[in-house]
């Protein structure tokens, strides 16, 4: 899929927030993370995926979808997609951590698309 757009691929369903969903979220909003990172790497990232989380807290109970939800990884993703074998590891475990909360069995090749084959 070089060159190619790996959410085309994503079969959308529906996500059932309930406000436990919301909790869990808001929960590992609060969580430190990045902590195997670098300084500057964990500068860097940590507020990118505080961000989803603070657009999924905010619309995903009106936008309850897996393709919105996972659009919303979209800019993190970027933003490491040609970084080190740790950072995009270590991120891409945040985003699945993600995709637990919200019910999301997988992202159909958006994070492999980005991370490498995670």
């Amino acid at each position: 899929m070089a060159g190619g757009d790996p959410y085309s691929l994503v079969e959308d369903a529906p996500l059932f927030v309930m406000p436990r969903t919301l909790d869990a979220l808001r929960a590992f909003r609060a969580a430190p993370r990045l902590e195997a990172l670098h300084d500057d790497e964990r500068a860097r990232l940590g507020p990118a995926i505080d961000r989803v989380a603070d657009r999924l807290i905010a619309d995903v109970a009106t936008r309850p979808t897996k393709f919105w939800a996972l659009k919303q990884f979209q800019p993190v993703l970027e933003a490491v997609q040609h970084g080190d074998t740790e950072t995009r590891d270590q991120v891409g475990a945040e985003l699945e951590d993600l995709m637990d909360i919200l019910g999301i069995e997988r992202s159909d090749g958006v994070l492999a698309y980005y991370l490498g084959g995670l």
